[in-house]
């Protein structure tokens, strides 16, 4: 059983820093265009979305109402995965430049949600519902694809897996890597060292040894590419941050980090849109 203690960093802590690198790291995204911002911004900005996961781990084991938990993730996935749908396939919302944001990270927690509970009821022995909770997700994924190729089917069911009933062949942020972190984060919470050595051995594979294998065969790849362009697995370093975690919950301000996501995200795009048309008339 994890225990707290003093020293080191609580969950308030965690998440502003994380906020403060997610904000660095979408300046870079969204004025990019410019050739102002430093690719440092986002090189710094990859330890957020880890750090995002491990509180939501977090926050999800110690909440003391779960399902309310669950339904302010699901409203604001959903409202920022709608937007996005109409922005990829009714290509609406988009910059000048056809430039659009693909951030939606809240379905994957939307989803892991679900799984995480899925697990405790297994846990439990509530096989039922553990294997349906499960399960569910990525069945419903597999189903996504087979549905959308359907007459007259593949608008609303797209839809559905990208707001609503999200599934994982849907969610433009993070990744099948990223959710199996998350996996991984919620099995092994309770030993805290096991817990960061496997996800730090998971995601290192995944964005370091896979992209390599994969990048490899690009022309003119070389191996400090990985350090200057595919630096996804920079994301590695948050295992650091995770370490530091005292257990302790922190002052809180819960609504902040929940809204301040969707409302940085579009009031940096607006912002970007406004200057793109500048430039463009200057």
């Amino acid at each position: 059983m994890l225990t707290t203690q003093k020293r080191g960093l609580d969950g308030t802590a965690l998440k502003t820093i994380a906020l403060v690198l997610m904000v660095m790291d979408h300046i870079h995204y969204f004025f990019e265009f410019t050739g102002f911002v430093p690719e440092w911004f986002s090189m710094l900005g990859r330890l957020s979305a880890p750090l995002f996961l491990f509180c939501t781990v977090e926050g999800f084991v110690h909440t003391h109402d779960r399902k309310r938990y669950f339904l302010r993730i699901w409203a604001i996935g959903a409202g920022m995965g709608a937007v996005t749908f109409l922005m990829l396939y009714a290509f609406v919302l988009r910059r000048p430049d056809d430039f659009y944001p693909l951030n939606g990270i809240f379905l994957d927690f939307v989803i892991l949600c679900v799984m995480w509970q899925g697990i405790d009821w297994l846990r439990a022995r509530r096989y039922g519902r553990g294997l349906a909770a499960v399960a569910g997700p990525v069945l419903w994924g597999f189903a996504v694809v087979a549905l959308a190729s359907a007459p007259g089917l593949a608008t609303p069911v797209v839809f559905l897996g990208s707001s609503l009933l999200p599934a994982w062949v849907c969610v433009t942020d993070g990744g099948v890597s990223y959710l199996i972190g998350g996996l991984i984060l919620y099995l092994f919470r309770d030993k805290r060292p096991l817990q960061l050595a496997a996800w730090a051995v998971w995601t290192f594979g995944m964005e370091f040894v896979g992209v390599w294998v994969q990048a490899s065969n690009l022309p003119g790849f070389a191996w400090t590419d990985m350090f200057t362009t595919f630096y996804q697995w920079f994301s590695v370093g948050a295992v650091v941050l995770m370490a530091l975690y005292n257990g302790r919950r922190g002052a809180g301000h819960k609504n902040l980090f929940y809204w301040f996501y969707p409302a940085h995200i579009y009031v940096l795009y607006a912002a970007s849109w406004a200057l793109y048309l500048w430039i463009g008339a200057a």
